[in-house]
C-alpha cells in the first residue's frame, strides 16, 4: 500500500479543473486554469518555458532540479518554487527517481469593487504585490500549502457540503502559504483590532438580551467574557456612567414587559415572573418609578391606542 497520501489526486486528475472556479479577493478577480497533481518519470524533461499566468510548483514526492532564468536549482520533497507571468523556467526529474508535483495555475486580475471590506482588500493587495516580487529561488514549503491541494481534492471527490466555498478558500490559502513561505517582512497589514471597551458592552447587553428572563447577575456576565466583575461594572460605566449594569438588565426586562402588556392579555403576575421580575408587587413599584404609572394603566392605554 503506497504511504504517499497525494496518490488518490491520481484517480481523477483533472476533477479539480472542470471546476469553473473564479474568486474574489480585495479588489481582485483569481481565476483558477490548472489544479492538479502530475508525475514526471525519472529523466523527464519539461524544457524551456513560460506561462501568462502565476504557475505554482509544489514538490510533495521525489526530487530534481528547476532552472529559473539563468540559474540552476535542486528540487527535493517539501520544496515550492513560484514561477510568474513571463518568467522562463525548465523542469527536469531526478535520472533514477521520479518527481510528483503539485500544480496551480492562476491568473490574477485587478478588479475594483464596491462595498468590499477594506482589511481584506489591504490583504489581498499586500498579498499579491509579494507574488509579483517573490525571488526566482525554491524555498521550503514551511507553512504545509501542499495540504490544500489534498484538501481541497478530498472536499470535491467527496462532495462535501459547501465544497466549492472550501475550495476557493483553500486557493488563497495556498498563494498566502506561498508568500510566508519567502516571507521576511516588507509589505505589510496590520489585521483590524477591536475596540475591547464597545466589544465588551456589546457583548453583555446582547448577553442579557438573550437570558433576561432568567437569573442574570453581574458575575455570570462577567464570567462569559473572561473578565472580573469590577471590570465589567467599569465597562459599564465608561460607556454611559448613568446606566449601569443593573440598571441596563432593568431596561431591557422592562421593555419586554411592555411588549407583553400591549400584545397580550396575560395576568401581570405571570408576565412579571415571565419577563424575570420577583414577582408582580415589585414590577408595580419599578414600573411607576420609571414610566409613572401601574403596569394596568400603561396595558389599557396602550391596548386602547
Amino acid at each position: 500500500m503506497s504511504n504517499f497520501p497525494y496518490e488518490m489526486m491520481f484517480e481523477k486528475h483533472d476533477m479539480l479543473e472542470r471546476l469553473d472556479i473564479s474568486i474574489q479577493w480585495g479588489h481582485y478577480e483569481i481565476t483558477v486554469l490548472r489544479f492538479h497533481l502530475t508525475s514526471f518519470p525519472p529523466g523527464r524533461v519539461i524544457d524551456f518555458h513560460n506561462h501568462s499566468e502565476f504557475e505554482f510548483h509544489f514538490i510533495p514526492r521525489g526530487k530534481g532540479i528547476v532552472i529559473l532564468g539563468d540559474l540552476q536549482y535542486p528540487l527535493s520533497e517539501g520544496m515550492l518554487y513560484l514561477t510568474g507571468p513571463g518568467v522562463m523556467h525548465r523542469q527536469e526529474a531526478d535520472t533514477e527517481e521520479s518527481m510528483e508535483e503539485l500544480c496551480l495555475h492562476v491568473d490574477i486580475k485587478e478588479k475594483i469593487r464596491e462595498d468590499v471590506d477594506p482589511w481584506e482588500v489591504a490583504e489581498a493587495e499586500t498579498c499579491v504585490q509579494k507574488l509579483k516580487q517573490l525571488p526566482l529561488v525554491p524555498a521550503q514549503d514551511y507553512h504545509s500549502a501542499m495540504k490544500c491541494f489534498l484538501e481541497a481534492y478530498e472536499a470535491c471527490e467527496g462532495k462535501l457540503t459547501g465544497y466549492y466555498t472550501s475550495i476557493k478558500h483553500l486557493v488563497i490559502s495556498i498563494l498566502i502559504k506561498a508568500v510566508r513561505a519567502y516571507d521576511s517582512g516588507g509589505i505589510r497589514t496590520e489585521a483590524p483590532v477591536r475596540d475591547m471597551l464597545t466589544y465588551r458592552y456589546q457583548y453583555a447587553i446582547q448577553y442579557m438580551e438573550a437570558n433576561y428572563s432568567g437569573t442574570v447577575t453581574l458575575e455570570n456576565v462577567a464570567e462569559k467574557l473572561n473578565i472580573s466583575a469590577r471590570q465589567l461594572q467599569r465597562v459599564f460605566k465608561q460607556v454611559d456612567a448613568d446606566r449601569s449594569f443593573s440598571r441596563s438588565l432593568e431596561d431591557i426586562r422592562l421593555q419586554a414587559v411592555c411588549r407583553k402588556l400591549e400584545e397580550s392579555s396575560y395576568p401581570i403576575e405571570q408576565i412579571a415572573k415571565s419577563e424575570g421580575f420577583t414577582n408582580a408587587t415589585y414590577l408595580h413599584i419599578v414600573f411607576r418609578k420609571r414610566l409613572g404609572m401601574t403596569p394596568a394603566t400603561y396595558r389599557n392605554t396602550k391596548q386602547t391606542n
